[in-house]
């Protein structure tokens, strides 16, 4: 390996190579690697194979600790490393325990069920070119790792070398990642007393933005592409950027998720797409099961036994066992999305999850990275069916957009959750989408469409597909109004609501998708100031009626714990304020507060103008000034920043911010229920303020991009990861984009001049 930081020419002309015997040499993947600002890498190699040596390779230079610790993860053996009590914070399940996790991930190693996908042939197996990309990646993070750089977890006991294996295990995780892995905590070991009941806990997840311009809503005529993905700012749900080349076969450029090594979002020479998950579909479902004794059920009157599995931990005290009960549907659980599920002596719950048997992932990633047109890109992912659960957002250089939602879902029409829904599934089918199956009859499990590949799903045909040429979005709700002026039609429940009132950062996104079109056409420059705008949509929304309350309450209330409070200087600064949550914005951290507040009350309560279907973005409006549980709420904010010493026209960037290598960075953006397109998220420290951005348990703007296709085949773009390229703090791109981000800035992409904007180069050889 060789490194200089010279220029290109320097580069070139002292370039050093890795001494490997010439039989070594020809017999692995060589690839260059050449960097260019900001810590992104440009890979180049002969074969898919030495591409995804280049992605394992660079990769690791960023990410080695992180990628280690969620191997570690995915084998079920952080009690082993980290002790069972730990909280497995930014890993790909929500587990509240290391030990929780663990016993969920090792059963499914000890099933071999992501071996036995992994040896299934193509569609349902992983393709010939996913297989030489794993191959590839798996010994390029090797190399790394056998290199032993200096690095913040040099000499871990955790750190090991990678098999592709552990590549896979993490594709199929993130599948689940909605399903089965929300549920860990909840694996049943045994009968259990009580009453099924509905809940109200929607647990929030990570989220994002994702629009698609095309040509009747841009100036150039060809499409815009806009990224916002709102995901934490560390663990096994960072970015990573790269570009990678394959003379005549690949060239794409954009992020991968820090473990796999194809491109998520991002761009090739002619089309472009973005994503976000697919929080308004129900990806599972549930069965609910007739018991002949605790362990047996029946279907169609025959007894059928519960499979036991015995799943044993290591831990520094020695090993845990927990027994598992598995049926022909998925897992007995006793709760999912905050319903209490208990297995009485007649009753039991098992979660039916499609993703359990979807390896396809990175089929439907491969495939779509070698798309170079909307059209393209569809017919890959229509092929594919593994895009486990995104939806995604596609324009090209012909200004051609779609909205994707072609993830896998039960197939579960309203009609067979009519047919075969219990007294549970006609509470919770209709207001959380989860169906609740008879599973004592056989005809109640999930249909099978004539396209779909995985039995028991949707096929494409069957799931939400919109074409436009002026634009197409998504902001984590449904398929039903991604377009303002263009509904969708209702299909199915599981799929999403529609015709219902959407959520403030959905109406936020449209309403400036629609704002600048009626001022003018798109410009990149356009695209980009919207991703940052910082808007507070429901301040424009609510102050005007919070301000009236103000007035009529003589600026004076009583908090919620009955202290009397002068909201004086409060209601001033919400008048003064711009309606912005940036940095320099003063009354934002009061309207954060406040707003965490008045969000709860019910919609009827708290607009005087309801929702109308006709006008879905305009709807609800009009703040109910005299409900008088607004005056509290304000109140109770007051007294929020009162005791974290915060003024109430403090400007945001003082109190919300992230410290890292030492430096301190304010952040902008807001919550999402604020209705603020770059979200910013971090728990509320009652001394001090939001002081941990993108910390546990957090989702936030985190790689962004605008790119603009043009007619050549060298699209123009602008991205920055606002964590930065590289999560070890020894690095030098730790913390610059950040500081970026901090400042709205943005990075040049180099896609088609990477060559003069090198200042770094390196050739391996496997």
């Amino acid at each position: 390996m060789g490194h200089t930081r010279k220029g290109l020419a320097a580069a070139l002309a002292g370039l050093s190579v890795l001494a490997l015997a010439p039989a070594a040499r020809a017999a692995g993947p060589e690839t260059t690697i050449r960097y260019t600002e900001f810590g992104v890498p440009h890979i180049k190699a002969r074969d898919l194979r030495g591409a995804g040596f280049g992605q394992g390779y660079a990769q690791a230079r960023d990410h080695l600790c992180v990628i280690g610790e969620g191997m570690a993860s995915l084998a079920g053996e952080r009690s082993r490393w980290f002790g069972p009590d730990g909280r497995p914070s930014g890993t790909i399940v929500r587990a509240s325990s290391n030990l929780s996790s663990d016993l969920y991930f090792r059963g499914i190693a000890d099933a071999g069920t992501v071996e036995r996908l992994m040896a299934q042939p193509a569609p349902l197996g992983p393709s010939a070119d996913v297989r030489d990309l794993v191959r590839g990646y798996a010994a390029g993070y090797n190399k790394y790792l056998a290199e032993r750089h200096r690095t913040s977890c040099a000499g871990a006991p955790w750190l090991r070398p990678m098999t592709e294996v552990d590549v896979y295990r993490r594709a199929y995780a993130w599948g689940m990642a909605l399903g089965q892995s929300a549920a860990p905590d909840f694996l049943a070991t045994g009968p259990s007393a009580g009453t099924a009941t509905a809940g109200t806990d929607r647990m929030a997840g990570p989220g994002s933005n994702a629009i698609a311009l095309g040509r009747d809503a841009t100036v150039s005529g060809r499409g815009i592409s806009i990224a916002n993905p709102h995901l934490p700012w560390g663990g096994d749900y960072l970015w990573h950027q790269s570009h990678v080349t394959v003379p005549g076969k690949l060239d794409v450029i954009g992020a991968s998720f820090v473990g796999l090594p194809t491109i998520a979002l991002g761009h090739t020479a002619r089309m472009a797409w973005s994503g976000t998950i697919t929080d308004g579909v129900t990806p599972f479902t549930l069965f609910e099961l007739t018991l002949a004794n605790p362990t047996t059920y029946l279907v169609d009157g025959q007894e059928e036994a519960m499979t036991r599995r015995d799943v044993t931990v290591d831990t520094p005290a020695g090993p845990v066992t927990r027994t598992q009960w598995w049926t022909r549907y998925g897992p007995v659980v006793t709760n999912v999305r905050g319903n209490a599920l208990p297995w009485t002596a007649t009753t039991a719950y098992a979660l039916a999850d499609p993703n359990a048997g979807n390896l396809r992932l990175l089929n439907s990633l491969a495939a779509v990275n070698r798309a170079q047109s909307t059209g393209e890109y569809i017919a890959a992912v229509r092929r594919t069916q593994g895009v486990s659960i995104f939806n995604m957002t596609v324009t090209d250089s012909r200004g051609d957009t779609a909205y994707s939602g072609m993830s896998v879902v039960p197939n579960v029409t309203d009609a067979h959750a009519e047919r075969c829904g219990t007294a549970l599934s006609r509470t919770l089918f209709p207001t959380q989408g989860l169906a609740v199956l008879d599973g004592s009859r056989a005809e109640c499990a999930w249909g099978t469409d004539r396209d779909a590949i995985q039995p028991g799903t949707f096929g494409p045909g069957n799931l939400p597909l919109q074409w436009r040429s002026d634009y197409v979005s998504n902001s984590n709700q449904s398929y039903w109004l991604g377009n303002a002026a263009a509904p969708m039609t209702p299909t199915h429940r599981i799929l999403g609501t529609a015709a219902t009132e959407r959520n403030v950062r959905t109406r936020d996104t449209l309403t400036e998708i629609t704002d600048q079109l009626r001022a003018g056409k798109f410009t990149p420059r356009a695209a980009m100031d919207l991703t940052l705008s910082n808007r507070v949509y429901a301040a424009e929304l609510a102050v005007p009626g919070t301000l009236e309350m103000c007035a009529a309450v003589g600026h004076k209330a009583t908090d919620s714990v009955g202290r009397v409070v002068d909201l004086t200087a409060a209601c001033a600064a919400l008048s003064q304020w711009d309606r912005k949550s940036d940095v320099d914005s003063r009354g934002a951290l009061l309207f954060t507060r406040y707003w965490s507040r008045v969000r709860t009350i019910p919609s009827g309560q708290l607009w005087r103008t309801p929702f109308a279907v006709d006008s879905p973005v305009a709807t609800p409006n009009t703040l109910a000034a005299d409900n008088p549980a607004l005056a509290v709420a304000l109140a109770d904010a007051v007294s929020d920043l009162a005791g974290a010493g915060i003024a109430p026209d403090a400007a945001l960037g003082a109190n919300q911010y992230v410290d890292r290598g030492g430096k301190r960075f304010p952040i902008g953006g807001g919550r999402p229920e604020l209705g603020v397109f770059n979200v910013i998220t971090s728990a509320w420290d009652a001394k001090r303020g939001y002081t941990d951005v993108g910390g546990a348990g957090s989702n936030s703007s985190s790689y962004l991009h605008v790119v603009a296709l043009t007619g050549d085949g060298c699209p123009e773009a602008k991205t920055v990861m606002a964590y930065s390229q590289s999560s070890d703090p020894l690095s030098p791109h730790h913390n610059d984009q950040t500081d970026l981000f901090s400042r709205k800035e943005w990075v040049t992409e180099r896609f088609c001049d990477v060559d003069r904007h090198t200042v770094d180069v390196v050739r391996v050889h496997g």
